[in-house]
Formats: structure tokens, C-alpha cells, sequence
């Protein structure tokens, strides 16, 4: 090999190891331009001329503190016609403590700002172990990079898995801790009013005595969920030096039954709405609470699992929480026969998520590719 391929080649490989570092690395390195690896085809780009002349869009707020009042029946229709039409919504008035989410947004953010050194203890391409650090949306597979660092915790059985999470900031694991058994108290109780807002289910009091008698199978259902997965991703994203070339995350769907999102103030989230991209304001305090792949699927399609996104911006760092529940791992997923019938065939396989995991391996998983896949024809 002559001289100048090998500093070539050499050149290369230190550029590749920077990219696995991580965009704070990058970004902390003062770096001016975006690395080629990083830039999107132009047909993918954010377009910030058409996304500034547009308004931005307001997703169906929820007031959860009215699904335990007289006004229950009316919040259901809210929630269905949120699921079904826009398949995102705003969820206020949740009861989590003010306090818990501070700290979550704090923990996370003193977490990204620890050194490098620290942080890539935690680095691994193995999707199964109950913490991983890492960069982009697929780092393995993703031929352009997305402008993201992460932190994804699993948080089941959290006896199992507490004892590996990071023990570094020192409050790491007992604010998380604190976190994720609060937003998973939440996603059961959320949950019971979408299987309600389908007719899976029966609200307790107003159940007549044969809805009675299936209360055993709306419990064991419930039950289902109550020892569901649950996986929590820190996303954090730096400043950019050229927010116009890259994104934050490419446009996909969550494979999950319900992803529950805190924002930070900074906005960057962005929605598929009626073939445009459209910004989503942050509401202090507020969940954005999704339908997952998994629920458009139990819904036999009825909800919808939406594409979304994320922008950066070269001014200012953004951190999100997402706290993505489902069944157990070892379930099946299929459309509920409640909603069958002749008239409104299955429209779905069976799934589990061990064939996601397969998938996104071996496959592109952006947009919604996989949802596709479970499609019948």
C-alpha cells in the first residue's frame, strides 16, 4: 500500500471511531461543518424555509384528571378520535410530581455531561443488554448517522436491572428509578381507558351484571400489561452546526403499544400530518403519548402508529425522555378478536418482538417498514 492510501485509509478509520464517539464528542471537538457521514439526501433534509411559513400543529391535549370525573365518556372520545386520526396527542394533569420530572430532565442532561470515558462504559451493539450507550438511530446499520447520542435503560424486572444502570451521576439510578415506576403506573391506567375507548373492555362502574362476569378476563388482560416491557431512551441532542443537512432522527414509527415522551422547552419533535412534516409545540410539564406499531396492529388498525422525526438547531441542546410500553417480550401481538369480524377482517399477523429485533438487524428500520411487513394482503 503506498504512503498516501495508507494515511488515507488510516484518516478514514479515525474519522469512523470519532463517529462512534458520538455527536457530543463531535460537538464538544468544535467542529464547524457537518461530517459527510451525518449529511442527508436532499429529498430527506429538513426544509427549514417551507417548516418556518407553516403553523405550528396542535395535537389533541387529553386532561387525564377528567377520565375519573363525570365527564369520562366524553375524554374516551377524545382519546379515540386523537388515536384514530392523528395517532399522538397531549397528555395533562397526568398526576406525576412536578419533582420527578425535573429531575428525570436533570439526571439525564448531567448524565450526557459527564467525560466521554464515562459514558462509553456503557457502549455496546448488543440490543438485549439492560443498558446501552450509543449514537444515531441504528449505528450499525445506518449509512447516514443522525445528529442523536443515547441512553436506553430496560426497566423490567427493575430488581434484575437496576444493579446495571449507570451509578454515575450518583442520583442516576434513584431518579430514574423514580421515573420509570411512575410512567409505567401511568401507561396502565392510560391503557385501560384506550381498551375501553375500543370496547374491549368495560368501565367498572357502569358494567351491568353479564359485563360482570367478564371482569376476570379484563383483569387478566390488564394483568398482561401490568407486567409488560417497558424501555426507557435518554435522547440527547447538541447543538448543530448545520441543522439543514441532517436530523435528529429519521422519520419511523415506535413498535411499542404506547411511547410516553417528555420534552425538554426545546422544540424539534415533528409529526407526519396529511403528507407534511409539522412542528410540535412542547407544553411545560406535558406528555406527547404516541400509538405504537403494536396498537395499531391490537387495534386491527384502527389506531394509527404515525410517522414522526426529529430536527436539531445550532444554538441550543435538547434532551427527551422516552418511555416506550408494551407486552411482555415473549407475547404475541395480534389484532383483539373483539375487533374482527366479517365485515372488518384481520388486517394483521401475529408478531412478536423477537421479529422486530430480527428485523431491525438485518433491516432498515426507518419509516414504517416494519409495520408493513405485519400487513396482510
Amino acid at each position: 500500500m503506498s504512503p498516501a492510501l495508507a494515511k488515507s485509509t488510516e484518516k478514514l478509520k479515525n474519522e469512523n471511531e470519532d463517529y462512534h464517539k458520538g455527536v457530543k464528542y463531535l460537538h464538544e471537538s468544535g467542529i464547524q461543518r457537518v461530517p459527510r457521514k451525518y449529511i442527508f439526501p436532499i429529498s430527506e433534509r429538513p426544509n427549514f424555509i417551507t417548516i418556518n411559513g407553516k403553523p405550528q400543529m396542535s395535537l389533541p391535549i387529553i386532561d387525564f384528571a377528567q377520565l375519573h370525573g363525570p365527564n369520562r365518556a366524553q375524554v374516551l372520545d377524545s382519546l379515540s378520535y386523537a388515536c384514530e386520526n392523528y395517532g399522538f396527542f397531549q397528555l395533562v394533569n397526568h398526576g406525576i410530581p412536578e419533582e420527578v420530572i425535573r429531575s428525570m430532565v436533570d439526571v439525564g442532561g448531567r448524565f450526557f455531561d459527564l467525560p466521554l470515558v464515562e459514558r462509553e462504559k456503557y457502549m455496546t451493539t448488543d440490543m438485549t443488554t439492560p443498558v446501552r450507550y450509543g449514537t444515531s438511530f441504528n449505528q450499525t446499520k445506518d449509512g447516514v448517522f443522525c445528529w442523536r447520542d443515547f441512553l436506553k435503560l430496560v426497566c423490567d424486572p427493575l430488581h434484575d436491572v437496576l444493579p446495571h444502570w449507570p451509578s454515575s451521576p450518583s442520583d442516576f439510578r434513584e431518579m430514574a428509578m423514580a421515573y420509570s415506576k411512575e410512567t409505567k403506573m401511568l401507561f396502565i391506567k392510560l391503557v385501560e381507558a384506550i381498551l375501553e375507548s375500543l370496547g374491549i373492555i368495560n368501565n367498572v362502574a357502569t358494567k351491568n351484571k353479564t359485563q360482570l362476569q367478564n371482569d376476570d378476563d379484563d383483569d387478566e388482560m390488564l394483568k398482561e400489561f401490568e407486567d409488560g416491557s417497558q424501555l426507557m431512551a435518554v435522547n440527547f441532542y447538541p447543538p448543530c452546526p448545520n441543522p439543514d443537512l441532517t436530523l435528529g432522527m429519521p422519520p419511523h414509527s415506535d413498535y411499542g403499544f404506547l411511547t410516553l415522551l417528555l420534552q425538554d422547552e426545546v422544540e424539534g419533535l415533528q409529526v407526519m400530518s396529511n403528507g407534511d412534516w409539522v412542528t410540535i409545540q412542547p407544553i411545560p410539564g406535558a406528555f406527547v403519548v404516541n400509538v405504537g406499531d403494536h396498537l395499531e396492529i391490537f387495534s386491527n388498525g384502527k389506531y394509527k402508529s404515525v410517522l414522526h422525526r426529529v430536527l436539531v438547531n445550532s444554538f441550543k441542546s435538547r434532551i427527551s425522555v422516552a418511555s416506550l410500553h408494551s407486552l411482555p417480550f415473549n407475547s404475541i401481538i395480534k389484532p383483539s378478536p373483539k375487533l374482527i369480524s366479517d365485515s372488518n377482517p384481520k388486517h394483521y399477523k401475529d408478531t412478536n418482538f423477537a421479529a422486530f429485533l430480527e428485523y431491525i438487524k438485518s433491516c432498515d428500520s426507518t419509516n414504517k417498514r416494519f409495520l408493513e411487513t405485519r400487513k396482510l394482503t
